[in-house]
């Protein structure tokens, strides 16, 4: 949200004023949603853990994790995010690299230290893990306001926080409110995959984890470039040259869907060593080996969702993605993933199946979206 708002407003020319309005309106409801949410994790935790079929160890670790990482750092976590979004809509993408790679060497270190003891230190296990990667966003959000600082063109002031006009926290809640919709629409579809998923056993959710850790480095990519093109969009909307923006929009998804199939056959190719720092269960390696050859169906459909999805909120066409992701989720991954996975018997394969087509039938409507240029009507500006 921050970064089409700002990248209009820049491309569009405004005030210093109006800038740090938007992103002061942004920071107070960060605030309350981080109390909210904070509460929420705390006394909902139980009840949502008990809606999976889970071991009473794995569960008790997994109710100290969300409790410590996703309810206690849930502000820092925000307001990172937050600072981050601002940071790079100016163009300051490197300094987010940095960031990046500093918060990420501070949890890698925090839990090796945390489960492996060294120097003498105590073992501390799941609660050590998860304070790890709170001080790891601790670090990130505290960078991230150093490098807002040093950047004298970045406005993003904390004084006068208090006295920010209401038309800023509509224009806020105008593109918000349903990405947030999104958001949450999405999580809990994803929750309640999961949960159909525990059901096929231990083994069947750890090769769903594993999994999606290793794709992570495969649609890092797709993301970066998605992202460059909600801010580039949102600056040739801004200064009103959208025939530009329209042509080369297709370019940079040609160039996020050739870096995902890149990295698909690569994974592939080396899959059994990377497996195999995951896991040396015979029966979770077969269920990853197999997982990731279905995967190149699910990493071609994310990569044309997460480019057209991107432009068009960069656009300010935020709606019609938002409301059709919501569907796409519900119909095609959860219901779909049901009915492959639970109903036919395909057990993860199908599960995977419907996941692909959300994504893939998903970034198909968002592509003829963008075509029919109906976005050009939806500007912020």
């Amino acid at each position: 949200m921050r970064l089409r708002q700002f990248a209009q407003y820049l491309g569009a020319g405004k005030s210093d004023d109006d800038l740090n309005h938007i992103a002061q309106a942004g920071a107070v409801m960060v605030l309350i949603m981080s109390v909210f949410l904070t509460l929420l994790v705390i006394f909902g935790t139980g009840w949502l853990l008990d809606r999976y079929n889970l071991e009473p160890i794995v569960r008790h670790y997994a109710w100290q994790y969300f409790v410590i990482y996703g309810g206690i750092c849930c502000f820092f976590n925000a307001f990172s995010l937050l600072q981050g979004a601002i940071l790079r809509s100016y163009g300051y993408t490197s300094e987010a690299m940095i960031v990046s790679i500093v918060a990420n060497l501070t949890n890698v270190i925090g839990n090796a230290l945390s489960l492996y003891g060294w120097f003498g230190l105590p073992v501390l296990g799941v609660p050590g893990v998860a304070g790890a990667s709170g001080l790891s966003m601790v670090v990130s959000c505290i960078l991230f306001r150093v490098f807002i600082k040093r950047r004298r063109d970045v406005v993003f002031h904390l004084r006068g926080i208090t006295r920010v006009p209401r038309e800023s926290f509509r224009m806020v809640l105008k593109v918000g409110v349903p990405t947030a919709g999104e958001s949450l629409s999405y999580n809990v579809s994803q929750i309640t995959i999961m949960a159909m998923i525990s059901t096929l056993g231990t083994y069947a959710m750890s090769a769903q984890v594993y999994t999606m850790t290793i794709l992570r480095f495969v649609f890092v990519a797709a993301i970066s470039i998605g992202q460059a093109t909600q801010i580039k969009t949102g600056y040739f909307v801004g200064a009103r040259q959208n025939d530009i923006v329209y042509k080369k929009v297709f370019l940079y998804q040609l160039v996020a869907t050739a870096c995902s199939m890149v990295m698909m056959v690569v994974v592939n190719l080396v899959k059994k060593p990377v497996i195999g720092i995951f896991t040396d269960i015979p029966e979770v390696f077969a269920f990853v080996s197999t997982l990731l050859i279905y995967s190149v169906y699910i990493e071609f459909g994310r990569s044309l969702n997460l480019i057209y999805v991107g432009a068009l909120k960069g656009a300010g066409d935020v709606r019609f993605p938002v409301l059709y992701g919501i569907f796409s989720n519900w119909t095609f991954m959860v219901l779909g993933s049901y009915i492959l996975g639970i109903k036919f018997g395909l057990g993860l394969v199908g599960f995977w199946l419907g996941i692909g087509t959300d994504e893939t039938t998903r970034g198909l409507v968002m592509l003829l979206r963008w075509k029919s240029r109906r976005w050009q009507k939806h500007a912020l500006i």
